[in-house]
């Protein structure tokens, strides 16, 4: 049984164009072809950087948000009730009126106490600023160092400079080690968010950042098994590009700096904008859609790695929209930060709507 389903899911009419078989993609000791177990390296290396980053936000982030200033708000704690902390596991965080009552009279106590129980309980659970931050150091810290590695390895690469350059040759297209390598470093990253991801810091945005994760490893081992490591490169550091303004743009919302949250917000909405508005459509959804058919005839591999494109490209669309309102919100309140943005509790939450591609 599972030989079989290994044969049919590896038929070349799945993964290579018309006219192109596995045997034609034969490797030789100069050239070297992405191969689909290489994928599983990503598993050790994305808990490394889970480890790696246990280690960065306790060993450096979380003093420099001392430093800085960064302090958590004192919360008052809510008194061990039985009853009332097993509703609170058990069915809802934020029981209606009629439960509260009922609640109120199970443990003898009057309804607006037991409100302020629950109001009291889920600051409890709320993240601390602190936790934040470190977070977004870490984030921060990751997508510089992506950003820039990416660029070290395509300034030289011609498909950076003629997008066609994406489909010369294709799909016999040699692996060189600097795209393994950065390919690696991509997928292990998201690979590491989704272990991490119900100890992180929870946005409104949580099932968004679901499916984005899961396009996004879906799209890069797609990518490496068909070969589409050219397009796939593209892809990744147009990405990066505005999560290096996200993230410090969440870091000096913690530290209370709002000229310079202003500046960083604006400047990373610009960038957003652009990069995913205009720069990834033309670059990646037209030369795949377009520019890859002068190439080859379409084939599954093409219908799908197009669909995960599209899906990403929706949700730069959703999120576009959020920023838009925020800029929108922002440009009516004239000076100083939005109060959606750096003035509440939830300060963070408009920022970090946005959550990077």
């Amino acid at each position: 049984m599972a030989h079989s389903l290994n044969e049919w899911l590896w038929q070349h009419k799945f993964w290579l164009p018309p006219g192109i078989t596995w045997e034609d993609m034969k490797e030789s000791e100069d050239i070297h072809y992405p191969k689909p177990r290489d994928l599983l390296l990503s598993i050790p290396f994305a808990l490394i950087l889970v480890v790696i980053r246990c280690v960065f936000e306790r060993a450096i982030a979380l003093p420099i948000s001392a430093k800085l200033g960064v302090k958590d708000k004192l919360r008052p704690k809510a008194q061990p009730i039985s009853i009332l902390e097993t509703f609170y596991t058990v069915n809802c965080k934020n029981p209606k009126e009629g439960e509260l009552i009922s609640l109120a009279k199970q443990c003898d106590l009057p309804v607006r106490k037991v409100e302020r129980w629950f109001r009291r309980r889920r600051n409890t659970d709320r993240p601390s600023l602190s936790k934040k931050f470190c977070e977004a150091c870490w984030r921060f810290t990751f997508y510089i160092v992506s950003f820039f590695t990416g660029l070290g390895v395509l300034y030289d690469k011609p498909w950076l400079w003629d997008h066609r350059e994406c489909w010369t040759g294709y799909p016999q297209q040699p692996l060189q080690p600097s795209l393994f390598w950065y390919y690696m470093l991509e997928l292990s990253f998201y690979c590491s968010l989704v272990f991490t991801l119900p100890f992180d810091v929870k946005r409104k945005d949580f099932k968004e950042q679901i499916v984005h994760h899961a396009a996004t490893i879906f799209l890069i081992s797609f990518s490496y098994c068909a070969n589409y490591i050219r397009i796939g490169t593209l892809v990744m550091v147009i990405h990066d590009a505005s999560d290096c303004f996200l993230e410090p743009t969440k870091i000096f919302n913690y530290m209370k700096w709002k000229k310079t949250c202003d500046s960083l917000f604006m400047i990373f909405s610009a960038v957003f904008l652009i990069s995913r508005l205009v720069i990834f459509p033309y670059t990646v959804l037209y030369n795949t859609y377009y520019y890859s058919m002068e190439i080859f005839q379409p084939f599954f591999g093409y219908y799908f790695v197009n669909a995960l494109l599209i899906t990403l490209q929706l949700l730069h669309i959703f999120w576009s929209c959020l920023i838009i309102h925020m800029v929108y919100k922002f440009m009516l309140q004239g000076t100083g930060c939005p109060k959606q943005q750096c003035g509440s509790p939830r300060s963070d939450t408009a920022i970090l709507t946005p959550r990077q591609l």
